[in-house]
């Protein structure tokens, strides 16, 4: 087990909803907590905000985390949102592999950001933490043929930015700065603090 790992007791105190689908955001959580729902915020996300990509990752985690506290207002419950950042222009997920080539081509060479926004809400206890936590990715310079052996083990239709950072990021990506997770879509260095802080589980601190 690895060190981060030990560092939590797997013993929440309080019920937990994630308020995402995302398999990978499922696993993170699972690092720090032993039980939790997972329950899909039914939402309309913000396309664009008049404030930015910073601003516009934070509101859509607002809006899916308010949207689940509703129906669960004495659980925590924490949504989330990842968008990839290139220049003044933001990358979703894919609408096919047409369209995750291009997204790649486009990442090729180039550093980006990735910006996640949490926010944790406890609406019995009034309670609401919203942060965005930003990191940067370099790319490789990609070719046809590097792209096409990345999506016959990378599935990129489900990827904001049409890859992960977690499955062979040796096939694209020559560096990254800030958090790792964050890129794969959940700051654990900042739950991690939030959990303590507000008493969601106890940290092992041998």
């Amino acid at each position: 087990m690895s060190a981060d790992l030990k560092k939590a007791t797997q013993k929440p105190k309080y019920s937990f909803v994630l308020a995402s689908g995302s398999p990978r955001r499922k696993e993170l959580l699972a690092s720090l907590l032993e039980n939790f729902k997972v329950e899909t915020a039914s939402v309309s996300e913000l396309k664009v905000h008049p404030d930015g990509p910073i601003a516009l990752a934070m509101e859509n985690a607002r809006l899916k985390a308010d949207a689940v506290s509703q129906r669960y207002p004495d659980k925590w419950v924490l949504g989330a949102d990842t968008l990839v950042v290139l220049g003044d222009d933001s990358l979703g997920k894919p609408i096919d592999l047409a369209d995750a080539k291009s997204m790649l081509i486009r990442l090729s060479g180039k550093t980006h950001s990735v910006h996640t926004g949490v926010c944790l809400v406890n609406r019995s206890q009034e309670i609401e933490n919203c942060k965005v936590v930003s990191s940067l990715v370099s790319f490789k310079v990609l070719d046809d043929s590097t792209i096409e052996e990345y999506f016959q083990v990378v599935n990129p239709l489900d990827k904001a930015g049409a890859y992960a950072l977690q499955t062979r990021a040796d096939l694209i990506v020559c560096s990254f700065e800030g958090s790792r997770s964050n890129v794969i879509g959940l700051p654990m260095e900042l739950l991690r603090t939030w959990f303590d802080q507000l008493d969601i589980v106890t940290l092992n601190k041998s």
